[in-house]
């Protein structure tokens, strides 16, 4: 065979040139890691063009939030506050600002806000979460960093110690705040019921100049549709600013200049209401829509801000809004449409939410991405540096059910398939052969086996496998031994034996008893070759809970234990011991489950073959009986 050269060596060419090529993607790729002491990162992606959601105004700065839960992210490799996270733009060095709202490790899920500067409409902005950093201590950003200067009031109504803290730059906390109320829109929430009025302080609240730009929107689930519910109200002397609901219809009220009404909204559900003041007008938004508007400009308005309720006299005729609320936001400045129709998609609940902020998979430090089963292999593995000496123990015994076990299947799954085949052979020729036994009536030991000749030496080593086989040549050994002794008794004439079709002389119902019999001990003796060595899967199967429960025991006493005597009651201190200990049951689990499941599958085969070996004696001492009759 000749080379051709000048392929060869373009081949060649190739290869190295696409080695290198990897070798330099790799060395950038090393270059852009943000930091080599967070070990994983992910790409979140922020479109905003017709394949995720279609924002066509200018949106902004804007604070993102970013919804963590098991199913994008790993809790166990982050520290358990969510402390180590750290946010970037695409170019892997400029360090976003964020914050995190909840954090909550023990039904894994976050909600942590980020800034991302100048959010285009129409296009794709990629930034990436850094995390995985659990040996160093590392600072935490302050939530007020998170916003732009135009934000002068952000309530989550989520911090437990309390529920009215206020994260923009202002620092305006609510007074009179009920503490969160749990399983909210975003984290925790408020749920108020009209009847007390939470009021932020003005100052540190700024006051609203006359004819102002502002903002101002907020998360509402009505309770019950109201006339003329307070949202949000400020009041100074003659002018006010009301944000509310008629009876469903979300309204802007600007010195009893009331908005443009449009459909209701319905109890029972979340929607986003913003108001946004610019150059003499005031426009709603509902759901990052625009709903209605009023001619009006913003009055000067210096006092606190009202939620919930409006306690002044001048209110008369409006009622305090009953229901829960969420992500209160104020802003001395009006922003764009496209702003508002990011926050209602962004911070909701709709499938657009998904579309909107997309959390990619995980990237390790080696720029590998982790599957599923790797990332609990990898934790497996991190668990079982704290097993105990009798974990592993435990571990090793359950390791050798479990090889034994395995061993013992695969070889009575291989047997029962040639038992199969070879009673599937057996049948082909019984069934031509049963309906005359004279074929197989001789002395000669050889036409037995072969079944009158029709079985070939190979075949007949094959159907030696079947009980069906072993079965038949026990009872034609019985027929043959019994007919030597009545040999000598004989009809008259051939002719008359061929008449009657009897053979001459005939077997007894006692002799026909003693084949049966004869042949049921055979069967038995089948039997124990098949159910041969299944104990062992048995003892996998009851043994193996129990030695992992032992090892479970064990590891949780010797985990309290050093507790007791060090004194430190942490989740640091206490998981990691229990978390070794549940590993042995896991082991004993992992032997008993497969081991049943095999075992309930042998034990259905090995019963089919036992009802054929039934059904075949019947139908041997049948003919058997029909045709050496008495």
């Amino acid at each position: 065979m000749r080379l051709n050269k000048p392929r060869f060596l373009s081949a060649l060419f190739l290869v190295l040139s696409t080695h290198l090529i990897g070798i330099a993607s790799s060395h950038a790729e090393e270059k852009n890691w943000w930091n080599p002491s967070w070990t994983i990162r992910k790409k979140i992606d922020i479109d905003t063009t017709g394949k995720g959601v279609a924002v066509a105004e200018p949106i902004g700065t804007s604070a993102v939030l970013v919804r963590l839960h098991e199913g994008v992210f790993s809790f166990m490799s982050a520290k358990e506050d969510g402390s180590d996270l750290r946010f970037t733009a695409d170019d892997h060095k400029t360090v976003l600002k964020h914050h995190v709202e909840k954090w909550d490790s023990l039904l894994n899920e976050a909600y942590v806000w980020v800034q991302v500067p100048d959010l285009k409409p129409a296009a794709a902005t990629t930034i990436w979460l850094y995390y995985g950093n659990t040996t160093e201590a590392v600072a935490v950003d302050p939530a007020k960093e998170t916003y732009d200067p135009n934000t002068t009031l952000a309530y989550h109504f989520a911090d437990v110690s309390k529920a009215g803290a206020d994260s923009s730059p202002t620092g305006a906390n609510a007074e009179g705040a009920p503490p969160p109320a749990a399983g909210s829109l975003i984290g925790g929430g408020l749920r108020v019921f009209g009847q007390t009025a939470i009021k932020a302080p003005a100052p540190p609240l700024p006051e609203w100049a006359p004819g102002a730009p502002l903002t101002v929107s907020v998360w509402v689930k009505p309770s019950a549709l109201q006339p003329n519910a307070v949202i949000l109200s400020r009041r100074d002397g003659a002018n006010a600013f009301i944000l509310g609901l008629d009876n469903g219809v979300p309204f802007v009220e600007v010195n009893k200049q009331r908005s443009s009404a449009g459909a209701p909204i319905a109890a029972g559900g979340w929607h986003h209401i913003a108001a946004v003041a610019d150059a003499g007008n005031v426009t709603v938004y509902l759901d990052g829509k625009s709903y209605g508007a009023v001619t009006a400009a913003m009055p000067s308005l210096k006092t606190p801000v009202e939620i919930d309720k409006d306690t002044s006299p001048a209110a008369a005729g409006m009622v305090g809004f009953t229901g829960e609320m969420d992500e209160l936001q104020i802003a001395k400045t009006a922003r764009p449409a496209g702003f508002i129709q990011f926050a209602a998609v962004n911070q909701g609940t709709t499938a657009d939410s998904g579309k909107l902020v997309v959390v990619g998979s995980d990237e390790a430090s080696d720029h590998e991405e982790e599957g599923e089963i790797m990332k609990h292999l990898t934790l497996i593995k991190d668990i079982s540096k704290d097993l105990t000496f009798d974990g592993w123990v435990v571990i090793f015994l359950c390791t050798v059910l479990a090889v034994v076990g395995w061993g013992i299947a695969v070889g009575k799954i291989l047997y029962l398939n040639t038992i199969e085949k070879a009673s599937k052979e057996f049948m082909k020729r019984w069934e031509k052969i049963s309906s005359d036994l004279t074929a197989i009536d001789t002395e000669d030991t050889e036409s037995v086996k072969t079944l009158g000749g029709t079985v070939t030496n190979k075949m007949q080593k094959l159907m030696r496998q079947s009980p069906l086989y072993q079965l038949y040549h026990l009872g034609s050994e019985e027929i043959q031994h019994r007919m030597k002794a009545i040999r000598k008794v004989s009809f008259n004439t051939k002719e008359a034996a061929e008449e009657k079709k009897v053979i001459p002389g005939g077997l007894s119902g006692r002799s026909i008893q003693a084949i049966k019999a004869a042949l049921h001990g055979g069967m038995v003796r089948e039997v124990q070759k098949l159910n041969g060595k299944l104990v062992f899967l048995t003892i996998g199967i009851a043994g193996g809970p129990y030695l992992g429960l032992l090892g479970t025991v064990i590891g949780v006493m010797i985990t309290f234990a050093v507790i007791a005597k060090s004194g430190e009651v942490e989740v640091n201190s206490i998981a990691p011991g229990i978390a070794g200990a549940l590993l042995a049951t896991v082991a004993g689990l992992a032997v008993a489950i497969p081991a049943l499941f095999i075992y309930s599958y042998l034990s259905s085969r090995i019963k089919d073959v036992v009802t054929n070996m039934e059904t075949f004696i019947d139908e041997f001492i049948a003919k058997m009986a029909e045709l050496y009759k008495e």
